[in-house]
């Protein structure tokens, strides 16, 4: 569905539907150093992103998203960074015109589901102040080199395609005590340049599934992989290590074991049509045999909608995405998968409920004219997105965050 159709008939279903009671507006749901979150904003912020169709559980990454934006705004307020009403403008104006809306009728449409112009104005402000942070704090460090260029634009030629052999570490972040631990671990990973080492520590310290195979993946076609960490893969040489990656509820790093050019027309823009199926219970043994018993069921990812029927709409997801807007670790799992393949290995809800993820297809197209100025800006935003990643992830390890009962 066409996302201006899908925000006018959310907006409809959304009008019946009872405001947050009067005594509970402020009542604080997470405490961020110095302020808090109130209920209503995480209400507010809750019935946005189900507009925006965002995947997952919808509460978990509110309030994620308002605790970070707190960290982000703090940060602007002490490097005196500002945002002039006139950019502000500018912003919101930009966001209502991916639905083919200016700023008036989208604010109109979302109002007819309760959602203030405030939750719009500020959700879209603190994105634009943390790009300006960002800007600000790590432009004069990003130096694209001739010899990056070159290599970027023979990796994204159609005559080829670029294929690596990476292995990983991931961190454990689902708490800000063990984000901080893991931040300080992957600082230390990163310095690793013996692929010897790097097996060693990815059976003493990583997560994920991959650390019985010490760490190794895998041949993954770089197109596959998200940005954040092709940006990253694409300037190293074989040993070498990312710089730490943050991913929901986990902190990686990735080691190149070896690259290869292969004679396969080389995709630039990959979209992701996948399906998340949400089982409770998270890594528990009876997860895992529901998972494994699903597994065995079906064949394709249209089989799941069986699967769901009759249990509430949010048990499965399924998204068409491209892959930059596809979750780091979601698209690290679908890189690795052929279509229809599954994969059990990540959580959400702090551990406790357990994805079911399916590959259901990956469309591809390819580049015909490469600019060298556009690979520049692209390696740019790439580089900037991974240090600002990086970034929010040291503030959140050292602020004080409290998440209350609701």
């Amino acid at each position: 569905m066409p996302l201006v159709l899908f925000i006018l008939s959310f907006a409809t279903a959304l009008a019946p539907m009872q405001p947050v009671q009067a005594q509970n507006l402020f009542a604080p749901v997470a405490k961020v150093n110095n302020s808090v979150v109130s209920a209503y904003e995480l209400s507010q912020r809750m019935a946005f992103l189900t507009l925006l169709r965002a995947p997952g559980d919808i509460r978990e990454l509110a309030l994620r998203q308002l605790t970070n934006e707190r960290l982000q705004l703090a940060a602007a307020d002490q490097a005196g960074i500002e945002l002039e009403d006139e950019k502000l403008a500018e912003g919101m104006s930009e966001f209502a015109g991916r639905a083919n809306l200016d700023t008036e009728r989208f604010l109109q449409i979302i109002a007819q589901g309760g959602i203030a112009p405030e939750t719009f104005r500020d959700f879209v402000k603190a994105g634009m102040l943390w790009r300006e942070v960002v800007r600000a704090k790590f432009a004069s460090r990003v130096n694209i080199t001739d010899a990056e260029i070159d290599r970027a634009i023979a990796k994204a030629e159609p005559s080829t395609e670029v294929r690596v052999l990476l292995s990983e570490i991931v961190l454990p972040a689902n708490t800000p005590q063990s984000a901080a631990a893991s931040t300080q671990r992957a600082a230390q990973l990163a310095k690793i340049t013996s692929l010897t080492d790097f097996a060693s520590a990815a059976r003493r310290y990583s997560v994920a599934p991959s650390k019985g195979r010490s760490g190794r993946l895998d041949w993954i076609n770089l197109s596959d992989l998200p940005p954040a960490v092709a940006s990253q893969v694409v300037s190293l040489a074989p040993g070498q290590v990312t710089s730490p990656i943050t991913a929901r509820n986990g902190i990686a790093v990735f080691q190149l074991r070896e690259i290869q050019e292969i004679n396969t027309p080389a995709a630039s823009d990959v979209n992701l049509d996948y399906a998340s199926y949400y089982i409770p219970g998270g890594r528990s043994p009876a997860a895992l045999a529901v998972a494994s018993k699903i597994r065995d069921e079906i064949d394709t990812c249209d089989d799941l909608y069986g699967i769901a029927k009759n249990q509430p709409e949010e048990v499965l997801d399924r998204d068409t995405l491209p892959l930059a807007q596809v979750p780091t670790d979601i698209a690290m799992e679908l890189a690795r998968m052929d279509n229809n393949e599954v994969s059990t290995a990540l959580t959400r809800n702090n551990g406790q409920t357990l994805v079911f993820l399916m590959l259901c297809g990956r469309s591809r197209a390819l580049e015909e004219d490469i600019s060298r100025d556009e690979i520049v800006l692209q390696l740019r935003n790439q580089r900037l997105a991974a240090l600002a990643n990086s970034y929010l992830a040291d503030l959140r390890a050292d602020a004080h965050i409290e998440i209350l009962e609701p």
